[in-house]
This record gives C-alpha cells, structure tokens and sequence, in this order.
C-alpha cells in the first residue's frame, strides 16, 4: 500500500464509519517503533507504522486508522480526544478502533536470561540477564541466601 491508498482509506473511514471528512494529510512513518500511529495536535496530520500492514494486515490497520480518527476528530470539536477521556473511549467503543496496537516485533526476539540464580533454602530460580550482587540480595519468597547456578 502506497500513501495515496492510505490517505484514500483513511478518508474512506472518515466517511463510512464516522459521517465527516477527513481534510488532512495521512502517511506512513517507519520511524514509529511502538505505537500504530500518531495523531498530530498542530498540523491536525495522521502518521501510521507501515509495520501494523506488514505484520498483522489490513483489518489491524483499519483499527488503528480509527483510534486516530477518533483522537482527530473529538479534537477538532473541541471534546476530549485523550485516551483517558470519556468522549475518546466511547467513540472509539462505537466505531470499533482498537484500543492497543498489537505486538509489532517478532517473537522470540527478547535474550535469554544469561545468569540463574536460586534459593539456597525453598529453591526458588531467578533468572537474569545482568549478575547481581549476592552479598546484597535474598529471595523474595523466604530471606533465604542466594547462590548461583550458571
């Protein structure tokens, strides 16, 4: 998908699903790394993560383009387009948007912890990625000393 087909698609939802234009400038942006998209205060622009496409598709995208109409349009109302305000989540609860985006990274990217620390007394395991202080650090479960296994 191009971004003329993203601006057709976000003004085709505007339209459909929330009765009003969209008069702005959608596009994609790759240098969005956690979130969907963005809406911006100022300009009144959309910005999406192509990788919402890429990963999860068409429907997921279309979920996001309607989180972040919602935000546009309760902002140009002048009503509360925040997450946190009432007005944002019960249009985006009408119109079907999402309220997360999800997991944009691929599984099984996350290390695998380096260090496996355990209980001297119940035997509970902590794994780590960084080493920790033994001196400084007990187990949580029972105060008991820890060791270290690998």
């Amino acid at each position: 998908m191009n971004e003329q087909e993203l601006q057709r698609l976000v003004e085709h939802i505007s339209h459909t699903v929330f009765r009003k234009p969209f008069r702005h400038c959608a596009t994609f942006n790759r240098r969005l790394r956690t979130t969907g998209g963005r809406y911006h205060l100022n300009s009144h622009n959309l910005d999406f993560n192509p990788l919402v496409l890429e990963v999860h598709g068409p429907e997921e995208l279309e979920k996001v383009v309607k989180h972040e109409l919602c935000h546009y349009h309760l902002h140009l109302e002048g009503k509360g387009y925040r997450h946190i305000d009432a007005d944002f989540r019960t249009l985006l609860k009408e119109s079907g948007g999402s309220r997360f985006v999800k997991n944009l990274h691929q599984t099984g990217t996350i290390a695998p912890p380096k260090w496996l620390y355990s209980c001297s007394a119940c035997g509970q395991l902590y794994p780590r990625k960084r080493r920790i202080d033994l001196k400084k650090y007990v187990c949580g479960k029972c105060k008991g000393k820890l060791k270290l296994k690998i």
